[in-house]
């Protein structure tokens, strides 16, 4: 499904489901990896959510997880750190970041860290990188703030989704409302993307009024919360979101979508810092 807006600025497309190059495409299966959980969470750099991620392998070792359970974690690594990539270039690229108001400045970079947070406690019980650390986007990304918004929106959008199906289909009380808990923020990151619009300064093209998400309408930013309900966008598996990121994730795919192959960007990993003690993730209970 090749998306492009009125705009101009192309979104996800879909890819060859006969591919088999693309690392994505492989599923591993881990004979108890949530009991190993705590060990493999020390080798992730400054987690301070490693005993949520003991607790959670605790909770899980004695039936293990299910391979269903093992691919929705493995696609939400994936989908954190391509969210992770895009607010780091965002907030290191995008013109219009320097000219935006400093609260939406604020939001951007407390949405990184929460991005890398999500993915560090995901990483903790896989016991594996994400299938990618390299990511495509399409033309102008960084340097169009429409395009930046569609595409920031778009992204969100899908996460959202995914939960969703996490929501769904984990086999387990605790990661299903895991899922919901990250999902939550994913929602408030759509919100505050759809603020920025009206901030973007004249000088890069704003007030942008109108942003085009994941199902291809453009939307007005006013009001910003404009979902009664989160959108399913009709996924009833993993294996759909990790088809609409693929492009995102793969170089072939990208090509195929019309995305801009010639630059790459490299996941990056680091210690985050959330924005209030109070909102993380203490453990499985809140």
């Amino acid at each position: 499904m090749s998306m492009h807006d009125q705009h101009g600025g192309p979104t996800i497309g879909q890819t060859d489901p006969q591919t088999t190059s693309d690392p994505l495409s492989a599923v591993t299966t881990r004979k108890g990896f949530l009991k190993g959980a705590a060990v493999a969470g020390a080798g992730a750099a400054g987690l301070s959510t490693l005993a949520p991620a003991a607790a959670l392998a605790r909770g899980h070792k004695r039936k293990g997880p299910t391979r269903g359970d093992v691919k929705i974690l493995e696609a939400a690594q994936l989908a954190e750190a391509l969210a992770v990539t895009t607010y780091t270039n965002i907030i290191g690229a995008a013109p219009f970041f320097k000219n935006i108001p400093a609260d939406d400045q604020g939001y951007l970079r407390g949405a990184l860290q929460e991005e890398m947070s999500h993915y560090l406690l995901e990483e903790s019980l896989t016991g594996k990188p994400a299938a990618a650390s390299t990511f495509y986007y399409p033309p102008k990304m960084f340097s169009d703030a429409q395009t930046t918004l569609n595409i920031l929106v778009t992204l969100e959008d899908a996460f959202i989704a995914a939960y969703l199906v996490g929501v769904r289909d984990f086999s387990t009380a605790d990661l299903r409302v895991t899922a919901a808990r990250i999902m939550g923020i994913e929602s408030d990151h759509r919100t505050l993307a759809r603020v920025l619009g009206p901030d973007v300064a004249s000088s890069d093209g704003g007030p942008i009024e109108q942003i085009t998400g994941f199902q291809k309408s453009a939307e007005s930013v006013d009001p910003p919360n404009n979902n009664g309900y989160e959108r399913t966008l009709l996924l009833t598996n993993i294996e759909q979101a990790v088809e609409a990121l693929t492009p995102f994730a793969s170089k072939e795919a990208a090509a195929k979508a019309g995305f801009d192959t010639s630059t790459s960007y490299a996941f990056k990993s680091f210690t985050p810092t959330l924005p209030n003690p109070l909102g993380e993730f203490h453990s499985l209970k809140g």
